[in-house]
């Protein structure tokens, strides 16, 4: 006799054959109009390349319909299934509605696919079970499939006349005789991310850094940095970190672990080069690109795909700020403030009220700096534990590879609801934290629809702290706090306030943010392209991030960006598009 949980597995598991079943019948029939009729009337598919080789969410029969029919007969989708190798249908909570989410599996006439289907009660159709969302993505390209699934027989002999292995790749990342078919500009996790990607797809692939050593973009960062996610979220593509990670890894581990990641996997890397300009060929289908390097010299590169993945934090921002060039002391962007010994015993000044500027308020503190942060808008405050939250699919004891795809199959709606209310939840249980900081003057709010910090990074990038010490500390008094509405002007000596005292200062940190990805195109390749693709990052009218691992308005041009648990995830699919371009499967 089974249990309660073998039958609620079975139950669960037939309930998404059930619907599977006649999905897959309506599909290979090219019905679409039965196809989207076992949808809720406002059921979400998100589609990652399967049908629609885009990232792009349909919302609602109508859309669903058409959709598919755009785009059954290219992709001839067939094969559904339910895979037993992996997480078996279930019950779940997700958004606050309890449904039955199912991993399935198909083909498609361009490879394999997976997806995730979420099944909930009608309303309207007692007894009957129809999608909430459904997620399809594509996997891999039938005969392009990655390297190490295709690596062929060892070989055992040995030329003793010729180039060894060591001759071989220093030899090709030289490119001394050609040029390479993706150029990626910025070696953080985005741009290792994706040359690996593509290094398994057989896409020739360079990536280029202005820092003088692999891993520098996190080494060179404020000394007690360390990521704000647990370590388990975090892996690269193809190689996980060592069971031995600490929990939440120091900025230099990680940064050692970029060196040894790129020569692992034999990835092409240009240290101490810069993008300089740009210029697209519409009739070669070519950029022309000039890099200047380490030591002063140019080379002129001519590859077919340009991909930015210089982050979200690229360029740093300092706003239109009143007496700021009077101010006599010295003035530094929190990316490249570095150590907060030499203030010992001195006052500081940290303008801005995000991560940032909280970790390096709190660095100087601790090195004996008199210091106040001062506050420019109203900040999320979440302690570092309640913030994991987010990634508690990843903590269900599912397979590493099931966790990614779930990542993957929320629409904006459910993304947004699952958002408010695991902020409701970290507004419960940081609400002592919380009434304390407002007893100080500490300006809170949870989002402009109360969506918490991942939704302010999703999009724009900030607005937030993870509580590691500093709200306690701005509680205490032990960090002052300024608002900059109290703030007349900056002068030499620190800031006028509004009632004529001088809040002296020796150092100012601008932990102000980051310029758009679009301002960076701006600089490097021009007006013309900088206004065609528009803003990067933040999400469009359909619920994506725009222009985000995906086709732009610019041929050839793409961006990668994010968390390492985002260019992961979204490094496959990038990688995809641009190997089936390369092919001819795309237009």
């Amino acid at each position: 006799m089974m249990n309660v949980a073998e039958r609620t597995r079975v139950s669960a598991t037939q309930a998404a054959q059930s619907w599977l079943a006649p999905f897959a019948a309506a599909l290979q029939a090219q019905d679409a109009t039965a196809a989207a009729d076992l949808f809720l009337p406002d059921g979400l598919w998100r589609d990652v390349l399967a049908f629609t080789w885009n990232i792009q969410t349909m919302a609602g029969r109508p859309a669903i319909e058409a959709a598919l029919r755009a785009t059954l007969a290219r992709t001839a989708p067939r094969n559904f299934r339910i895979p037993e190798k992996r997480t078996a249908p279930r019950w779940v909570n997700r958004a606050g509605a309890e449904c039955i989410e199912a991993i399935i599996e198909f083909e498609t006439a361009f490879g394999p696919a997976h997806g995730v289907l979420r099944l909930v009660p009608d309303a309207k159709a007692p007894g009957r079970l129809r999608a909430w969302t459904l997620n399809t993505n594509l996997q891999e390209l039938k005969g392009h499939e990655e390297l190490f699934k295709r690596r062929a027989p060892p070989d055992s002999t040995r030329d003793f006349g010729a180039d060894n292995w060591l001759d071989r790749l220093s030899k090709t990342r030289e490119f001394a005789d050609r040029d390479p078919a993706v150029l990626v500009v910025g070696g953080g996790q985005a741009g290792l991310s994706i040359a690996a990607r593509l290094q398994q797809l057989g896409v020739d692939t360079l990536i280029v850094d202005r820092h003088a050593r692999i891993g520098d973009n996190w080494r060179k960062r404020y000394h007690s940095l360390t990521l704000h996610n647990e370590v388990y979220v975090n892996h690269l593509p193809y190689l996980p970190f060592p069971q031995n990670f600490p929990v939440y890894i120091p900025k230099d581990k990680l940064a050692n672990w970029f060196e040894f990641y790129v020569e692992a996997l034999e990835l092409n890397f240009w240290t101490g080069t810069e993008l300089t300009s740009g210029s697209y060929d519409a009739q070669r289908k070519q950029w022309s690109v000039t890099l200047r390097r380490a030591d002063g010299s140019t080379r002129v590169m001519h590859p077919r795909h340009l991909i930015f993945a210089t982050g979200v934090s690229s360029i740093p921002y300092t706003p239109e700020l009143p007496g700021l060039a009077a101010f006599a002391g010295t003035k530094v962007h929190s990316g490249d403030f570095r150590s907060a010994e030499q203030w010992q015993g001195r006052k500081a000044l940290v303008l801005g009220s995000g991560t940032s500027g909280h970790d390096v308020a709190q660095e100087l503190h601790a090195h004996g700096v008199k210091v106040t942060i001062i506050q420019r808008s109203p900040t999320y405050v979440v302690s570092l534990k309640e913030a994991q939250s987010v990634y508690a699919i990843y903590s269900e004891g599912i397979p590493f590879e099931d966790c990614d795809l779930l990542a993957t199959s929320f629409p904006y709606p459910v993304l947004r609801r699952s958002y408010q209310l695991s902020t409701a939840k970290g507004l419960e249980v940081d609400k002592a934290l919380h009434d304390a900081l407002d007893r100080r003057g500490f300006r809170l709010w949870a989002g402009e629809d109360e969506t918490g910090f991942q939704m302010m990074y999703l999009r724009r990038g900030g607005g937030y702290y993870f509580n590691v010490g500093c709200s306690d500390l701005i509680v205490s008094g032990a960090v002052g706090l300024l608002q900059f509405a109290h703030i007349e002007t900056f002068v030499p000596e620190g800031a006028r306030l509004r009632d004529g005292r001088v809040l002296p200062a020796e150092l100012l940190v601008l932990a102000t943010g980051y310029k758009n990805q679009q301002d960076t195109v701006r600089a490097f390749l021009g007006d013309e392209i900088a206004d065609a693709i528009g803003p990067v990052w933040g999400f469009d009218d359909g619920g994506e991030l725009r222009n985000m691992w995906r086709r732009t308005a610019q041929p050839g041009l793409w961006f990668t960006a994010g968390s390492l648990a985002q260019c992961r995830i979204y490094s496959r699919y990038l990688a995809l598009q641009i190997k089936a371009l390369e092919e001819g499967l795309l237009n």
